[in-house]
């Protein structure tokens, strides 16, 4: 509620059009922006093999209940990958649209998982559509302020950032259900090292002209959706948690 607050305290946030100008801008096969294009392939590879999994349900790792929260997550990694990839191709605010809207998707839905395996399994299914809508809505008031003239990233901030600062304060609060917790403690490290790739964009392509931050913020970032893959497919219940798995 405080980070709530202390967001819609500060004024609009407008779209800073410099966010669009990355270091690698490098054309290859045709392919404007190459290397940020390509660097979606993993979001794809691991949202296919997400859904791959899931079509046996009668999985140790899964809360049956909260399937549809889990094939959601693994749809939005793919449109994460699909979106990433048309915006890179043509960077500007409309473009940017199609790549946050489905980060939105993979963010809510992880929210729903965690709240659904840690805190109450039938507030996690209830709440799907909620937080999906609330991501959305994010993403589209900032478009409607942009063509205003007085962009507002605030609600897309906190749809981004309050999950993931929810999340620790919730797998800390609340015995797991599940073994192989740290499954989502390796998730936030590694989101939060694609955010540090991303805001150090140019000085690590200057290191060698091989690879940008922002291509790199793009593999840690699907490295993070993969570890929620392995461990959905690897870990058994713990008992520690609440009882009502089924």
């Amino acid at each position: 509620m405080i980070l709530i607050v202390a967001v819609f305290w500060i004024e609009p946030i407008p779209q800073d059009l410099a966010y669009h100008q990355f270091a690698d801008g490098r054309s290859i096969l045709s392919i404007a922006n190459f290397w940020n294009v390509m660097s979606n392939l993993p979001f794809l590879a691991v949202g296919a093999a997400g859904l791959w999994f899931l079509r046996n349900r009668q999985r140790a790792g899964l809360v049956d209940s909260l399937y549809p929260a889990y094939i959601v997550f693994f749809v939005g990694v793919i449109a994460t990958g699909i979106g990433s990839s048309w915006y890179h191709m043509a960077p500007d605010n409309n473009t940017l649209v199609w790549d946050r809207l489905p980060m939105t998707i993979v963010f809510m839905a992880l929210f729903s998982v965690v709240i659904g395996e840690y805190v109450c399994e039938q507030s996690g299914r209830r709440l799907l559509i909620p937080l999906l809508a609330i991501g959305a809505l994010s993403v589209f008031y900032w478009q409607y302020t942009e063509a205003g003239g007085a962009g507002d990233l605030r609600p897309y901030a906190l749809v981004q950032f309050l999950p993931i600062a929810m999340i620790p304060v919730i797998l800390l609060s609340y015995p797991p259900a599940f073994d192989l917790k740290w499954m989502y403690w390796s998730m936030i490290v590694l989101y939060a090292f694609s955010k540090l790739f991303e805001y150090f964009d140019y000085t690590v392509f200057d290191l060698g002209h091989v690879l940008s931050g922002h291509t790199i913020k793009h593999l840690v970032a699907a490295g993070a959706t993969a570890f929620f893959l392995y461990g959905v497919a690897s870990r058994k219940i713990s008992g520690e948690g609440w009882q009502d798995i089924d």
